[in-house]
């Protein structure tokens, strides 16, 4: 007993202070660009119906293209981690480049898909024409900053693979605050300031053009550039990257270093696009069973969303410690630290699941007045509150596989899951029942199709990381 005792005070509690040092600011970052999206459908909202409906379909489209991006370049930070942890300073800097080459690609293809596919998708989509042509517009002006936005993700990966998580933090505040007064300049224009600050403001200002949707998508392109501008200046001055100096010397294309980001990020991105478009397609389902049951589902899922923020930016911050000490070739402490981040995982989990239930009825009161919304809704988040535990173990056992740069299985594990249990089970439920023995359960059998999706992805993350953990 007094040796456990000891390892506590000298491993896992040391440990699991580190962890939470990284994630927290993450989990800031992950708000705050999260913050982004609710200023444009709140300021969209208050300007019309049109528009608000264009930001919102516009924002399906180019969320997934984003996420996948992201993820794809998150493919770094194990990279930068491994390398920072066995000291290879040197090599850092060139893998850094290639990322940012890859991002720059990525950031110009996702531009010219933004521009070019759009319309056929609405008429396939059947949107209707006037909101479809606004954001056809606001995708246009999107498209611009996506480039911006890549490189950010790509210099943002490196920082955290440095074990820098705060400037993404604040540079993401810095984000939002630029947001903020370019939406409401461009989406309301002169008129729109002159009822907000008065008639003292000049006759000039009051010219500029009401913009609505496209006005909105400037805003955030403005934001996108504004973020991967400041991260560039930050990790050109700050302290912590002069033992890599990125900056100094350009290194060009080099195909050994983008086929291994390639290797690790790709699969990264297409885990994280199968998450995104099981809940795309699960609100397609659902759409069907009345404006109610959508009501309910979208609020209980809003409200599950912001607590997520707290186990995937642990998963991201057990990505960088596994990969640090397994760059310090020291195996049996990975095994370690990505054990005692998995425990850490269940203990956030069972806070976010008592959390969830105090607080569900005062949450769900705040976002409707409907009494059968809260009333169903508050029948979800007792589902939720089961969702928590399987979500939290699944997002963190992946974290730590990325740190063993193992992201392929993850990948083949994330689709079976999501697609097939998750989101075969869940529809299967939810519109056909068990034979005789269940009525179709309708969005319930949806959210019990989830917890199936999300255990079953669970256990197979568990056996893979005992697997490769044993191994390495």
């Amino acid at each position: 007993m007094g040796g456990f005792t000891q390892q506590v005070k000298s491993v896992y509690w040391p440990e699991t202070r580190t962890l939470v040092h990284l994630a927290l600011p993450i989990c800031g970052a992950q708000l705050a660009q999260a913050g982004m999206g609710v200023v444009d459908v709140m300021m969209t909202g208050r300007h019309n119906a049109t528009s608000l409906a264009a930001v919102s379909v516009g924002s399906s489209l180019w969320m997934p293209l984003m996420l996948f991006m992201t993820g794809t370049l998150m493919g770094l930070t194990p990279i930068v981690a491994h390398l920072l942890g066995g000291q290879r300073h040197t090599a850092i800097r060139p893998a850094v480049h290639q990322a940012l080459w890859v991002a720059l690609l990525l950031g110009i293809v996702a531009a010219i898909l933004l521009w070019t596919a759009i319309m056929p998708i609405f008429e396939l989509m059947n949107v209707p024409q006037a909101v479809a042509r606004e954001s056809a517009a606001y995708l246009s002006a999107v498209a611009f900053g996506m480039p911006g936005i890549a490189l950010f993700q790509a210099l943002r990966a490196f920082s955290d693979g440095m074990n820098h998580t705060r400037p993404a933090l604040w540079i993401s505040l810095v984000g939002l605050t630029v947001n903020i007064p370019a939406n409401y300049v461009l989406i309301y224009g002169g008129d729109g300031l002159a009822d907000l600050l008065g008639t003292w403001v000049p006759e000039s200002v009051q010219q500029l053009p009401t913009l609505g949707a496209f006005g909105c998508g400037v805003a955030t392109a403005l934001s996108m550039w504004t973020m991967a501008l400041a991260m560039a200046y930050y990790t050109r001055k700050g302290r912590t990257y002069q033992s890599v100096a990125i900056w100094q010397r350009l290194t060009l294309p080099q195909w050994k270093g983008i086929h291994e980001l390639v290797v690790v990020g790709v699969p990264i991105g297409v885990a994280i696009f199968v998450e995104v478009t099981l809940f795309t397609f699960i609100a397609l389902f659902i759409a069907s069973f009345g404006e109610i049951t959508v009501g309910a589902h979208q609020i209980a899922l809003s409200f599950t969303t912001i607590l997520f923020m707290l186990p995937l930016s642990l998963s991201m911050a057990l990505t960088v410690r596994v990969g640090n000490t397994l760059g310090q070739q020291n195996f049996a402490l990975a095994r370690t630290v990505a054990w005692n981040g998995i425990v850490v995982s269940v203990i956030l989990a069972a806070v976010n699941s008592v959390l969830l239930w105090i607080t569900a009825e005062t949450v769900i009161a705040l976002y409707t007045s409907n009494s059968e919304i809260q009333a169903l809704a508050l029948s979800i988040i007792a589902l939720a509150v089961i969702f928590q535990l399987s979500d939290s173990l699944q997002v963190n056992l992946a974290g730590a596989l990325r740190g063993y740069k193992d992201t392929r299985i993850v990948m083949i594990i994330t689709v079976l899951s999501y697609w097939i249990v998750g989101l075969g089970g869940g529809h299967w439920l939810g519109s056909q029942g068990i034979g005789d023995m269940v009525e179709p359960l309708g969005v319930h059998g949806y959210w019990i199709g989830l917890i199936a999706g999300l255990s079953v992805a669970a256990l197979l993350l568990a056996w893979r990381l005992q697997s490769i953990s044993r191994w390495r």
